[in-house]
């Protein structure tokens, strides 16, 4: 990595995450005009989002995108973006070893933009270290 920063002054060092929310209904006290029984309707499934998000280590600036899956494609399409958002610098990214970090849409994505687009991944199995960490 001191290669890189030596290298590109104005290089962008860019962690990415993922993660996902769900929402779950909750008993709680409602309104309802007397003598009514409130109708509340539950699915039977869990509706929830994901959200990529990239932050800019020098800067602190976050980007976050909610998404309908985490796949690889999803996965190559925000990194895509990422590189749309700094359209001339050099980036570092750092990248956990998500299975959807990996795949075809990845190593394609790296490899035409390999003048560009440069990837550290953290060790496997230490989430404590990505500073994006959702909580």
């Amino acid at each position: 990595m001191t290669d890189l920063l030596q290298d590109y002054a104005d290089l962008v060092i860019l962690t990415m995450d993922q993660m996902s929310l769900y929402y779950q209904a909750t008993l709680t006290h409602v309104w309802a005009p007397m003598g009514q029984t409130p109708i509340i309707r539950l699915h039977p499934q869990r509706d929830h989002v994901h959200f990529y998000g990239a932050l800019e280590l020098r800067t602190g600036r976050e980007i976050a995108l909610p998404v309908h899956e985490q796949t690889g494609l999803v996965t190559a399409s925000f990194m895509m973006m990422l590189l749309l958002l700094y359209p001339t610098q050099p980036i570092l990214l750092l990248l956990d070893r998500a299975p959807w970090h990996f795949g075809d849409e990845i190593r394609t994505l790296f490899a035409e933009n390999a003048d560009r687009l440069h990837v550290l991944y953290y060790p496997p199995a230490c989430p404590d270290l990505n500073p994006i960490r959702f909580s």
